[in-house]
Parts: structure tokens; C-alpha cells; sequence
């Protein structure tokens, strides 16, 4: 497992350098930015929670969350995203802690609330992560995952997916990332082609959580929908939703 973190904090240092130029990634659109806060809200409602942001990436949750009045411990394996983050919190006068470190290893807490967004699928043993964070929560505390529907294979997806990727090459956008996984790190990702949410409603409940609930996130949909011209924003357009589940009391 050593190895693939190695390769994984590799490739997200480098990527740091470019992450944040994708409004998605960054939340940087006023529309997507409250929709977003809004999501938070709902999923953790006690204002003051203890938070921790488990691949905060550059920060684009923890900023949120720590704006809306949440103490945030934000953690993620790669120094140089941390960096990003860092530097955005003190632009804005935010305290956040930081810690670098794999999901594996969450900082003991205890916290209230474990968030991540579009972590799970790049994680090489999430039933593993998730019984981790479990164990640095209070008794029933909240686990929230924030993800999409990011591997379907139904033909009407494929369709939308390959003509975005046309029109975002005639537009002369660059990608979001500075480059695609190795085959060999998709290999040792169970999660890495989600078709639906049903792996991951699988894996939390093995990592020890109860109480699973299925949130779509519609106002984030539509945010990200308006943010891009017609109609690269109905192409790209994708399920998302908060899946969100309790510790043990």
C-alpha cells in the first residue's frame, strides 16, 4: 500500500499546480459557492461542530465549512494541495488546522462530523479509511460523503460524456487534471468507477456506520449546469448527492 500512496501523493502534488483552475474544483462561482454552503448546513447543522475534511485537496470545503462557523481540521496526503489551502485560509482569515497524512490515519480528534468530497474513489482502501475516521468521532457522530455519479455506463451517459470532452477540446479548455491515473493506480482502487452509489452505500456500512441516508444535491447540479455555456453544462451535468451516516452511540 506504501507504494500507492507514494504514487498517489505524487500525482496530486503535481496537480496541485493546476487543480484550482477548474471552477468545480475550486467552488470559486458565487452560485456553486452557496449551493455548497447550503449543502453543509444542511448535512451538519450544529454551528461550532468540530469538522474534519478528509482529503481537503485546496481546501474548497474546509473554507466553506470554516466560513460557516465549524472548527475544521483539514487532512490530506499531499503537501503541495495543503499548501494551496493554506495560503486561501489566510487570504480570508480562517483558522484551519492542517494536517498531511493518508486517509488511513486521521488525526484523533475527537470530532463531531467527518466530511470528504470526491475522495472515496481514490482511495486504495476505503472500508479501511472509513472505519478509521469511525473511530475518531464522538459516540454518533456523522459521517458525510459528498460524491457524483462519476463511472455510469449507461449509453445515453457515454454519449454525453464523449461529446463534452469534443466541445471542450474545439473550446480550448484544458483538463481538469494535469493527467490521467496510471492504469496501474486504477487497478488498486475499488472504488475508482463508481456506476452508481451502491459501492460506497456498501463500504460504509462494512467500516461500522448505521443509519445511511441518500441526499441529491440538486441545487449543486444546477449551479454547475448554469456556470458552463449551453450546452457543455447539461453534457457535463451528473448525479450528485451527500451520503450521510451516524457512529455508534
Amino acid at each position: 500500500m506504501a507504494d500507492v500512496h507514494d504514487h498517489l501523493r505524487e500525482f496530486w502534488n503535481r496537480d496541485a499546480e493546476t487543480y484550482d483552475r477548474a471552477a468545480s474544483h475550486s467552488v470559486s462561482d458565487p452560485l456553486e459557492e452557496a449551493a455548497w454552503r447550503a449543502a453543509l448546513r444542511d448535512a451538519i447543522p450544529e454551528t461550532g461542530a468540530r469538522v474534519l475534511d478528509v482529503g481537503a485537496g485546496t481546501g474548497s470545503l474546509s473554507l466553506l465549512a470554516a466560513e460557516l462557523g465549524y472548527r475544521v481540521t483539514a487532512l490530506d496526503l499531499s503537501p503541495g494541495m495543503l499548501a494551496r489551502a493554506r495560503a486561501k485560509a489566510a487570504d480570508r482569515g480562517l483558522e484551519i488546522e492542517f494536517v498531511e497524512g493518508p486517509a488511513t490515519a486521521p488525526p484523533p480528534g475527537p470530532f463531531d462530523a467527518v466530511i470528504e468530497r470526491h475522495l472515496v474513489w481514490t482511495t486504495p482502501d476505503p472500508v479501511a479509511a472509513m472505519s478509521a475516521w469511525r473511530e475518531v468521532v464522538v459516540p454518533g457522530g456523522r459521517l458525510v460523503l459528498f460524491e457524483g455519479v462519476w463511472g455510469s455506463t449507461a449509453p445515453v451517459d457515454r454519449v454525453k460524456g464523449a461529446l463534452a470532452e469534443l466541445l471542450r477540446t474545439a473550446m480550448g479548455t484544458p483538463p481538469d487534471h494535469h493527467a490521467p491515473y496510471p492504469p496501474e493506480v486504477l487497478a488498486q482502487l475499488p472504488l475508482g468507477a463508481m456506476p452508481s452509489p451502491a459501492p460506497l452505500l456498501r463500504a460504509v456500512r462494512d467500516a461500522g456506520w448505521r443509519g445511511l441516508r441518500v441526499k441529491r444535491l440538486r441545487d449543486v447540479e444546477w449551479a454547475g449546469r448554469l456556470r458552463e455555456p449551453w450546452p457543455l453544462g447539461w453534457l457535463e451535468s451528473m448525479a450528485r448527492y451527500a451520503l450521510a451516516a451516524d457512529a455508534p452511540a
